[in-house]
């Protein structure tokens, strides 16, 4: 009964993880509404810090003081890169203006609405450099290997085929058979009754 509980909590506590995963974090590139930004450089002291990671959202409005992800616009210098700054002031229509908090003149650029991936919700110190981290080739390789291994090692290994205790097989070579068979024929009933007909001799 208490083994029963405690699958049921874990199974509720999965679903439960698995669906604010679904609802709130799921990556944009797997149709989610989340935005996963490692920073880079020093634009946003001390808001954002190089290596730190900054989760965005979509958002239906953005407005100036909103720090957002945007990506260049196409036909600009850097098309299609990533940036992570503060609205300063503009619109959809117009475009924005934005600036790093560390900068002292706005960006090149002013991103319109289609160009927005989303608007920043919180930053985890340091957690990019760690992720950036693991992503290179040799780490990602290793962290593979040594998986594989572990599950390798984790399997149980098959259980022997059980034999038969030395007494057991010492019964089992003494007991008495009933009869032997030999080309179809048993031959130790067949002897009892030729015994058994065997005529005695007169004293």
């Amino acid at each position: 009964m208490k083994r029963n509980a405690r699958r049921l909590v874990r199974f509720s506590a999965l679903a439960a993880v698995l669906a604010i995963w679904t609802v709130a974090l799921r990556p944009q590139a797997l149709g989610g509404p989340t935005l996963y930004i490692v920073v880079r450089g020093s634009s946003m002291l001390p808001t954002y810090q190089n290596g730190d990671l900054v989760i965005a959202e979509w958002s239906p409005a953005y407005a100036a003081g909103d720090v957002i992800a945007y990506r260049v616009p196409s036909g600009d210098i850097g098309e299609g890169h990533m940036i992570v700054h503060r609205i300063v002031s503009g619109d959809e229509t117009a475009g924005f203006v934005v600036q790093g908090d560390n900068n002292n003149a706005p960006d090149p650029w002013s991103p319109r609405r289609g160009d927005i991936a989303g608007k920043a919700l919180l930053g985890v110190p340091g957690l990019g450099r760690l992720i950036a981290f693991i992503h290179q080739p040799v780490i990602a390789g290793g962290l593979a290997a040594g998986i594989m291994v572990t599950l390798i090692l984790a399997r149980p290994s098959p259980k022997p085929a059980s034999t038969p205790s030395s007494s057991e097989a010492r019964r089992r070579r003494g007991k008495p058979r009933m009869y032997d068979v030999v080309d179809g024929s048993m031959i130790g009933f067949r002897d009892r009754s030729r015994r058994a007909r065997r005529p005695t001799r007169a004293q």
